[in-house]
């Protein structure tokens, strides 16, 4: 059995990030996750919105790493070729007592390092944002929107190209000491290591403990969202926020999404299922209530999917009080580099986040630097963003560009082969989806999954029944209805 110098147990955002950093140091490095894919915990089911850090208490490592990773994010998204846009972002006012909370959020956001933040006026609303409701707003400019599914991907295919090795429907089951270094046992085979970092996201309680460090409480805070299509998006630049609760969070808010959709959501539910990803009728009675309070366009034809997210909150298992993130290394618990609770705003600050765990892991071992590495990732070319010229020349060159297998998101066939052939050789239609926008449009899917699922047969080699949509065991077809 090969020994890994490392072993990332997770591929969510937070695992990827911490990948990518590693590779810049000689290392072989393992990233172990359960799902077919990356990214389809948190990290795909969140609002993929670049926080500012106005909302966390002064001297958190939320506050901190937030503030951190925002002011780095416009290099990072053109060093990994991911779609992102410094949006800034308004939360809405209505009445005086909204305004004091506001003013709160304000030099707390100060007090963190937030830039810019200012408290502007009905007028000045409007000439930012139209379609905010609320009589006056504070207007944070460092806030911005990516699109999740890819930034983790991109992550992770950096990761890769650099030098580390994916292990794809790989489920820790157990972990034990064996002299220097450490089995990690799991559903498709043991691996052994000589580091082993948590970044297991919802179940990062469970894998701390299955480390040796035990005692971790996770809260599963679970939130839903409506989906609207993109005509409600049209010409809305900004997220719009509504004013904070007295108890701090922030309830419904709508954001545009990178590519023109725009959700509102969340609501925020406390769930024991931490696999929970069920919505309600009552939930998104709220949602259609509390949204069309503050963004106008809140319209029953614009509704196109709902889904819902679960964060993993670390939880004072006295007060159940929620904690800060915990990012650790121990004595008693040598070898292990353990992220516990990494939760909203783990999206922003993921980078920030991968760099600490780093640090610390060099604490305790020299790194030597790898010359080789490159921070440069370069994604799948979107043949809708191009101007006439160079769709001309795509297809020219390549007549899979002449033929669009998506029509609501104009997606075409060479896109689709691209994200078959991934790097990580995702084969799912969710893969595809993710990383296309294929099946995100107004029919979701209606006209295009089942093409795409018979590219995916044909391009890997896979029966009808073989073919999952996302997860293990989600199977799209059990057997020929003629014969």
């Amino acid at each position: 059995m090969e020994c890994f110098d490392v072993l990332i147990i997770g591929g969510g955002v937070i695992g990827n990030a911490v990948a990518r950093e590693l590779m810049r140091y000689k290392l072989r490095l393992g990233l172990l996750e359960k799902e077919p894919d990356v990214g389809t915990g948190a990290s795909g089911r969140n609002t993929g919105m670049l926080h500012a850090g106005f909302s966390y208490a002064p001297g958190s490592l939320r506050a901190k790493l937030c503030v951190e990773a925002n002011a780095e994010f416009d290099r990072v998204a053109r060093e990994l070729d991911v779609p992102f846009r410094r949006t800034g972002k308004l939360v809405v006012g209505f009445t005086e007592e909204d305004r004091a909370r506001l003013l709160h959020y304000k030099a707390i956001g100060e007090q963190n390092g937030v830039p810019g933040l200012e408290m502007i006026d009905r007028k000045r609303m409007d000439a930012i944002e139209p379609a905010a409701g609320g009589n006056f707003a504070m207007y944070s400019p460092s806030s911005g929107i990516l699109n999740p599914f890819l930034y983790t991907i991109a992550l992770a295919e950096n990761a890769h190209a650099n030098g580390a090795e994916y292990f794809l429907e790989h489920e820790v089951l157990d972990s034990r000491h064996e002299g220097r270094v450490r089995r990690v046992v799991t559903t498709r085979g043991d691996f052994l290591a000589r580091w082993v970092i948590n970044c297991a996201g919802l179940h990062s309680g469970r894998v701390s403990a299955m480390l040796g460090l035990p005692g971790h409480t996770i809260g599963g805070f679970k939130g839903e969202y409506f989906v609207l299509d993109k005509r409600a998006g049209e010409g809305v630049n900004i997220p719009i926020y509504p004013p904070p609760r007295p108890d701090g969070g922030f309830p419904t808010h709508a954001t545009p999404t990178i590519d023109g959709n725009m959700l509102v959501g969340p609501n925020s539910l406390w769930t024991d299922d931490l696999t929970d990803y069920t919505v309600t009728r009552a939930s998104l009675a709220e949602l259609i209530e509390d949204g069309g309070k503050m963004f106008s366009r809140m319209k029953p034809e614009y509704f196109i999917r709902n889904f819902a997210g679960i964060r993993p909150k670390r939880m004072d298992p006295a007060t159940r009080r929620p904690l800060d993130f915990l990012i650790e290394t121990r004595d008693d618990a040598p070898g292990i580099v353990n992220l516990v609770g990494i939760e909203s705003p783990g999206l922003t600050s993921a980078l920030a986040v991968a760099r600490m765990a780093v640090r610390l892991l060099a604490t305790r071992e020299p790194l030597e630097k790898n010359p080789l590495f490159t921070p440069l990732r370069k994604g799948i070319l979107r043949f809708a963003d191009q101007d006439e010229t160079t769709r001309r020349r795509l297809i020219e060159e390549n007549p899979d560009y002449g033929e669009i297998i998506c029509r609501c998101e104009c997606v075409t066939r060479a896109e689709i082969l691209a994200a078959i052939r991934n790097p990580l050789e995702v084969a799912t239609v969710n893969g595809v989806k993710n990383r296309t926008r294929a099946m995100m449009g107004r029919c979701q899917g209606g006209y295009c999954q089942t093409r795409i699922t018979e590219m995916i047969m044909e391009e890997c080699g896979k029966a009808p029944t073989e073919v999952l949509l996302g997860k293990p065991g989600s199977t799209l077809f059990t057997g020929r209805v003629r014969p």
